[in-house]
């Protein structure tokens, strides 16, 4: 089983029982998509923070001064599809991003943090978007997790009426 470690730095973040339901829920439904067997005996730990500090981290480690939604921090590297180990990492997720990004996409806060969730986890399991193959296949396995979870596809494109007389 993996075992999630949860810290909750800053307010604003629903209570810790709450939030470790929703995570054990989306990384279960990850797992169940990726092996379709029994969880390994790893750990993860996932930190919800702020804008002010994941822009430090952003700052630190990429060299990217701003927020960002979500970071992760593989404790091993790992290649898609290879089975972990023991210790995953670090998911670390800022509350206001996700509260802004998730009312300018007119999703719930809830499901958009499920799915960030999801991607720091595919993250730490060595799935990677910087190509547009690995996009590909990262963004497939995404909406498949998602939908296991009645969520709808973050990715799909509104339809623009663009008729013009």
């Amino acid at each position: 089983m993996i075992d999630i470690d949860i810290l909750v730095e800053t307010e604003g973040w629903a209570d810790e029982s709450s939030l470790s339901e929703l995570s054990v829920r989306a990384i279960a439904a990850a797992w169940q998509e990726l092996d379709g067997g029994v969880q390994p005996e790893s750990e993860l730990s996932l930190v919800f923070t702020d804008d002010a500090a994941i822009r430090e981290l952003n700052n630190d480690w990429r060299d990217k001064d701003k927020p960002t939604n979500v970071l992760s921090f593989p404790a091993f590297p790992l290649k898609a599809g290879q089975r972990p180990g023991p210790m995953l990492g670090d998911i670390v997720i800022a509350r206001e991003t996700v509260a802004r990004e998730a009312l300018d996409e007119e999703k719930s806060f809830d499901h958009h943090l499920t799915h960030l969730i999801i991607h720091g986890f595919l993250h730490l399991l060595g799935y990677d978007h910087l190509s547009e193959d690995e996009a590909e296949e990262m963004e497939g396995l995404e909406r498949k997790i998602l939908a296991r979870l009645a969520i709808p596809d973050p990715y799909a494109l509104s339809v623009i009426d663009d008729q013009s007389d």
